[in-house]
């Protein structure tokens, strides 16, 4: 688990050169601000959460299917990361931020990824 990088990863650089594409400027990884944000967007007060499906448990998606073996660890593990997703969202609404959060498994179709995007930055 050690080798899981946790910034640009390939989803995570999709969704960015997305946005640069649509003519939008960000920040990166911001350490100011809970959760440390993937991609904020200041001047929209918007923020960006690049999420894995596995990892953050996507509800619904075969890809967040849990391991069958050493299932308590598992079940411990993948629930605190959700505990501290649902945690950061709060804060940063709290603290006036829009939050959206991407799925690994949707950023395979780029159109309506770009869609979406643009209806949570517009809409």
């Amino acid at each position: 688990m050690s080798r899981i990088s946790g910034k640009n990863t390939k989803p995570e650089l999709v969704v960015r050169s997305l946005l640069h594409n649509m003519g939008y400027r960000f920040r990166l990884h911001r350490d100011d601000l809970p959760g440390k944000p993937d991609i904020t967007l200041p001047k929209y007060k918007k923020i960006i959460f690049v999420h894995g499906c596995f990892w953050h448990g996507h509800t619904d998606c075969p890809r967040a299917k849990r391991p069958t073996t050493n299932i308590n660890f598992w079940r411990e593990k993948l629930d605190k990361n959700m505990k501290r997703d649902e945690m950061s969202v709060s804060n940063l609404k709290e603290l006036g931020w829009d939050v959206l959060v991407v799925w690994t498994c949707e950023v395979n179709d780029t159109y309506k990824l770009k869609n979406k995007l643009f209806s949570f930055l517009e809409g």
